[in-house]
Order: C-alpha cells, then sequence, then structure tokens
C-alpha cells in the first residue's frame, strides 16, 4: 500500500489553543497507529511544523484522515501538504 508524507504548519500560540481537543487528537492517533492507517506522527521541536507518514489507498484517503483530525478541523493546523513516499529502504 502507498505511503504519504504529511508536512504541516501549527497556528501561533499552540501550546494554549490546543489544550481542548489534545486528548481527542492522540486518542485519535493512538487508532489510527493500532490500523495500521499512521506509521508515525508529531511537531518539530520549534512548534512550527508537523511531520505525519501515513498509509492508505490514495491522497484523498490520506486527506480525510488528516481533515477528520480534531486538529484540523479546530484550527490548530492551518495548511497541509501530502506527497507520495517511495520508501527506498
Amino acid at each position: 500500500m502507498p505511503k504519504y508524507v504529511l508536512w504541516g504548519s501549527y497556528c501561533d500560540d499552540v501550546l494554549e489553543k490546543r489544550t481542548p481537543y489534545r486528548q481527542a487528537h492522540l486518542d485519535r492517533l493512538v487508532y489510527l497507529k493500532a490500523s495500521g492507517a499512521l506509521i508515525t506522527l508529531g511537531p518539530t521541536k520549534d512548534l512550527t511544523k508537523v511531520f505525519g507518514v501515513y498509509e492508505a489507498e490514495d491522497e484523498a484517503s490520506v486527506r480525510k484522515l488528516v481533515e477528520d483530525d480534531p486538529y484540523w478541523q479546530n484550527g490548530i493546523w492551518t495548511e497541509y501538504d501530502i506527497l507520495e513516499w517511495v520508501q527506498a529502504f
């Protein structure tokens, strides 16, 4: 199954703004990881970008996974790009 890389941006004041949505976001990530759809996801150290790797049938499926996340729905993630990734090894 194809793999896709997510690169996105966080809103300003992310630590404060994410608080009401954080547990729902984390619970969802655990579910996606267990289901095999999510390989990894996390912020850059400076909390300005988010990076993730998904496994899905197509890009549209990944976009749905991203846009169903509480962080996207509540403006914590402000923009993102998805690129199909060829895992060399």
